[in-house]
C-alpha cells in the first residue's frame, strides 16, 4: 500500500551559502514548511527583496522511513526554479513555482543508512522561467508540503507532469452520466487487475468493477448534479491496483457532474441555467507569511469569498495550492486557473508556457469547479502584434484542446489591447482588465466599452477579468479619484457594480482582488509593498465597506451595514452617510431619531445626517441592524489624510489659484490647453530621458511601452498622482521640480 510520509520538518536553511553542503551546517537557520525567504522583505517596499539562490538541507534515517519498493520525493510548491541533489549527486531540475513535482530517489534511499536532501531554490531574474515582470511578489522558498511517497513496483504514474495517474471526465446525458475513468499505471503486470469504485457523497457504492482495462467507461443513472453553489454535489472514483486481492497502490480524486456553456448573449451556463459568474480574484499570500500558507490560511479566505457572495474566482496568476482547488470544489466556486504566463513575452520562455500549462491541466484536469484554462495575462504590454507572441498563445490553446476536449480557454487582456487585434481571437473567450476611474479615464465608461465590444464582436464572450481601485485607512467626504481612501473605493465599486452586474452578456467579472497583497515594486498610499485593491486587508482583519457593497448584491444572509466606521470625525453640519443592505428597506437612527426610511433597488441606501456633537447611527433592515459614531469637529482631522511613506511633497504646500492649473490637475485637462501642453511636454521629455529604453528605442515604464494607448492612460491621472507612482519607474523627482512645475501651471488658464 502507498504511504506517504510528509517531511516538512526541520530543515536547515541558508542565503548565504554558496554550494551544495555534504552534510547538515548546524550554523544554518532551521525551519519548518511551508517557507518562504521573502515573507517580511518581499512586503515592505523599495523593490528590493531577496531575488537569487538559497538552501534547503534534510538528513533522512533510514530507520524513520517506511519499508517499499520505490520512493518519490514531492514537493508541491517551490518557487521558482530548483535543483534537487541527493547525497550530492543532481538528480532533478524544475522550472516552474507554483505546481507540483517529483522524482524518484529510491536508489539514493537503498544505498545507505542516511540520506543527504538539498534544495537549491532560484527566485532570480532570468529569460526562461514566468513569471518575471509583474505586479505582485515572487516570494522565493519551499512553501508548500514536501512528501515522500512509498510505493510497490506496480503503482500509478507519479512522474507525468505531477499528476496522480487518474483521468476521470463526466458527460451529462440527460438524468444520467457518462464516466470515463482512464488510469495511467507504471509496472502492471499480467497477474493484476485495476478495481474500479465510484461513491456518491455520503459514501455509498454507486458503481463497482474489476477489470486489466486502464480505461473504462461507466453509466451512472440518475446522477446528482454538482450545481456550484447552490448544490456542490462530489462523486469520488477509487481505483486500487489488485494482486491476488492484495491492494497494491490505489489513488481517488472526487469529481462533479456538471456541463456548462458559455453564450456570449446569456453569459455563463449551468446545467441549462443562467448562472451569473460574479466574483473576485485571488492572490494567495499573507500578511508576515507570504506564500507559505496553512490549511487554516486557505479556509479562512473561502469562507471569506464565500461570505461575499461570490460565485467565482480568478485564481489569479499561477497554480494555486490543490487544497484551495478542492475546496473550490467542495464550496461550488466557479474557477478560472491560470499559468504565470504574464505582463511581457519573453521569446525563450515558449516551453516554459508549455510546461506550466501541461502541469497545471494534468494536476487539476479531476477538478470540476474549473470551466477555463487562462492563457496568460496582460501579456500584450509591450504591444500586440509581436509573431512570435501570437504563435505562442496558437499553441497553448491547441495545448489545452488536445489535452482537455471539454473545457474552454480565455485570456486576460490589458486594457490597452485593441479591439481588433488578432491575439484577441484566438482564445474560446475573452475577458478585459479595467481601470477607468483609478487609472485614467473615470468610472462611467466601463459599462459602455463593454457594450462597444459587445456590438463590434457580438460572436465572442466577453468577460472583466480585473478591476478595482485601492483603499487605505484614509477618508474624506469628497472622494475623488486617486485619493486612496476608503470612501472613493465603495463609490467606485458602487458604479462598477451597477454597470457590469447588469450587463448579462458579461460572462464573468472578477473584481481585483478580494485581499490586499504583496507588490514589493510598489510606493503607494502611504503603505509601501502592498497593492492595497483587496476588499480586505492583507491580514484578513478588515473588511472594508467595499466588501458590503458585493455582499448587499451577491449574498442571501440578510445583513445591514454602515459605511465609514473609521471615519468617525467630520467638520460638515450635514454628512452622507451610505448604508448597504441586501434587504428592501433600511431605516436610519441619529441619536435614537429616526432619519426615515429608505428603499433601493440597488441595495445602496444613501442618508444626509445632522452632524452635532458626538451621534450615534443605528441602521435597522428588518431584524438586522448595524451601529457607528461620528462626531462635529471644527478641523478636518489630518489622520485621515493620506501620507505617503516616501513623499516629497505635502498636499499644503500646493498653490492652487482659481481658475488656474496646478500639479492636484489631471494631465489630460493641462494637454487641452496650448500653453499647458507646451509646458507638459517640456516636463515629460525630461522624464522620459531617465527611462530605460525597449529593444526598439521607445522609452519603458514598469514593464509597458509608452505607446498611444499608455499614454492615453496617464492622461487620466493628476501631476501628483503621477508623481507618487514614478519612483517605481526609476525616475528621481525632487520636491523643488514639483514645485516649478506647479509655478508654471498655477500661470495657465483652464478653460
Amino acid at each position: 500500500m502507498r504511504i506517504i510520509h510528509n517531511l516538512n520538518n526541520k530543515w536547515a536553511f541558508s542565503k548565504e551559502a554558496t554550494e551544495v553542503p555534504s552534510e547538515i551546517n548546524r550554523k544554518w537557520n532551521f525551519v519548518n514548511l511551508p517557507h518562504s525567504w521573502n515573507a517580511l522583505d518581499g512586503q515592505d517596499g523599495g523593490n528590493d527583496y531577496y531575488r537569487g539562490t538559497a538552501y534547503y538541507a534534510k538528513e533522512l534515517d533510514r530507520e524513520d522511513i517506511p519499508s517499499a519498493d520505490r520512493y518519490y520525493l514531492e514537493f508541491n510548491g517551490v518557487n521558482s526554479s530548483a535543483d534537487l541533489y541527493v547525497d550530492g549527486n543532481l538528480l532533478m531540475h524544475h522550472d516552474g513555482g507554483y505546481s507540483t513535482w517529483r522524482c524518484d530517489v529510491t536508489n539514493e534511499i537503498e544505498a545507505g543508512q542516511k540520506t543527504m536532501i538539498v534544495v537549491a531554490v532560484d527566485n532570480g531574474i532570468n529569460e526562461t522561467v514566468y513569471p518575471q515582470v509583474a505586479d505582485f511578489t515572487f516570494y522565493g522558498g519551499i512553501y508548500r508540503n514536501v512528501n515522500l511517497i512509498c510505493v510497490s513496483e506496480s503503482h500509478f504514474d507519479l512522474e507525468y507532469y505531477g499528476g496522480n495517474g487518474l483521468k476521470i471526465t463526466p458527460k451529462v446525458e440527460g438524468t444520467d452520466a457518462q464516466i470515463l475513468v482512464e488510469t495511467f499505471v507504471k509496472q502492471m503486470m499480467t497477474n493484476q487487475i485495476l478495481r474500479y469504485t465510484l461513491l456518491d457523497q455520503e459514501g455509498n457504492v454507486v458503481v463497482e468493477h474489476e477489470t486489466t482495462g486502464r480505461k473504462v467507461n461507466f453509466r451512472m443513472k440518475n446522477i446528482h448534479l454538482w450545481q456550484g453553489r447552490r448544490d456542490p454535489y462530489l462523486y469520488t472514483c477509487r481505483v486500487e491496483l489488485l494482486e491476488h486481492g492484495k491492494v497494491l497502490d490505489d489513488v481517488s480524486s472526487r469529481f462533479g457532474c456538471r456541463s456548462y456553456s458559455i453564450d456570449p448573449e446569456k453569459g455563463f451556463i449551468l446545467n441549462g441555467h443562467e448562472y451569473p459568474l460574479r466574483g473576485v480574484s485571488r492572490h494567495q499570500d499573507r500578511l508576515g507569511l507570504g506564500n507559505a500558507l496553512l490549511p487554516e490560511h486557505h479556509d479562512e479566505d473561502m469562507d471569506l469569498i464565500c461570505e461575499v457572495g461570490a460565485t467565482t474566482i480568478r485564481l489569479a496568476h499561477y497554480q494555486h495550492d490543490q487544497y484551495f482547488y478542492d475546496l473550490c470544489d467542495e464550496r461550488g466556486m466557479v474557477i478560472w486557473a491560470e499559468i504565470p504566463y504574464i505582463s511581457q513575452h519573453m521569446p525563450t520562455g515558449r516551453e516554459n508556457t508549455i510546461q506550466q500549462m501541461k502541469e497545471l491541466i494534468v494536476q487539476n484536469y479531476n477538478h470540476p469547479s474549473i470551466v477555463v484554462w487562462g492563457l496568460s495575462n496582460e501579456i500584450t504590454m509591450k504591444g500586440a502584434g509581436d509573431p512570435d507572441l501570437l504563435e505562442n498563445h496558437h499553441i497553448l490553446n491547441d495545448l489545452v484542446h488536445s489535452m482537455d476536449k471539454t473545457r474552454l480557454t480565455t485570456m486576460a487582456a490589458v486594457s490597452m489591447c485593441p479591439m481588433d487585434a488578432k491575439i484577441i481571437q484566438i482564445p474560446d473567450t475573452v475577458s478585459y482588465n479595467h481601470y477607468f476611474g483609478w487609472y485614467g479615464g473615470d468610472t462611467s465608461m466601463n459599462g459602455p466599452w463593454f457594450d462597444t465590444f459587445h456590438e463590434k464582436y457580438p460572436n465572442i464572450p466577453i468577460g472583466c477579468s480585473e478591476y478595482g481601485c485601492e483603499a487605505l485607512n484614509w477618508h474624506t467626504s469628497n472622494p475623488q479619484q486617486g485619493d486612496y481612501t476608503e470612501e472613493y473605493q465603495a463609490y467606485y465599486h458602487e458604479e462598477l457594480i451597477r454597470q457590469l452586474f447588469t450587463r448579462k452578456y458579461i460572462w464573468a467579472t472578477h473584481v481585483w482582488n478580494m485581499f490586499d497583497f504583496g507588490a514589493d515594486a510598489r510606493s503607494e498610499g502611504g503603505e509601501n509593498g502592498q497593492n492595497h485593491k483587496g476588499l480586505v486587508t492583507m491580514d484578513r482583519k478588515y473588511k472594508k465597506d467595499s466588501f458590503y457593497a458585493y455582499k448587499a448584491w451577491l449574498s442571501d444572509e440578510p445583513f445591514v451595514h454602515i459605511c465609514g466606521k473609521r471615519y468617525v470625525d467630520r467638520v460638515e453640519n450635514i454628512t452622507k452617510v451610505t448604508v448597504y443592505s441586501n434587504l428592501p428597506k433600511v431605516e436610519l437612527f441619529a441619536n435614537g431619531t429616526s432619519l426615515g426610511v429608505k428603499e433601493a433597488a440597488d441595495h445602496f441606501f444613501y442618508f444626509d445626517v445632522p452632524n452635532v456633537g458626538e451621534t450615534r447611527l443605528v441602521a435597522t433592515a428588518g431584524t438586522h441592524w448595524d451601529e457607528s459614531v461620528i462626531r462635529k469637529v471644527e478641523v478636518f482631522n489630518e489622520a485621515y489624510r493620506l501620507k505617503e511613506k516616501s513623499a516629497i511633497l505635502n498636499w499644503f504646500e500646493i498653490t492652487m489659484p482659481e481658475g488656474y492649473f496646478s500639479i492636484n490637475d489631471k494631465i489630460g485637462d493641462i494637454v487641452s490647453t496650448v500653453k499647458g501642453k507646451i509646458v507638459m511636454m517640456t516636463w515629460a521629455t525630461r522624464l522620459l530621458n531617465q527611462l530605460p529604453k525597449s529593444k526598439d528605442g521607445k522609452p519603458s515604464a514598469m514593464g509597458f511601452d509608452l505607446n498611444n494607448g499608455m499614454m492615453q492612460m496617464l492622461g487620466g491621472f493628476t501631476v501628483l498622482r503621477l508623481a507618487g507612482m514614478i519612483g517605481t519607474m526609476n525616475i528621481n523627482l525632487s520636491k523643488e521640480d514639483l514645485l516649478e512645475l506647479n509655478v508654471q501651471l498655477n500661470k495657465i488658464k483652464k478653460k
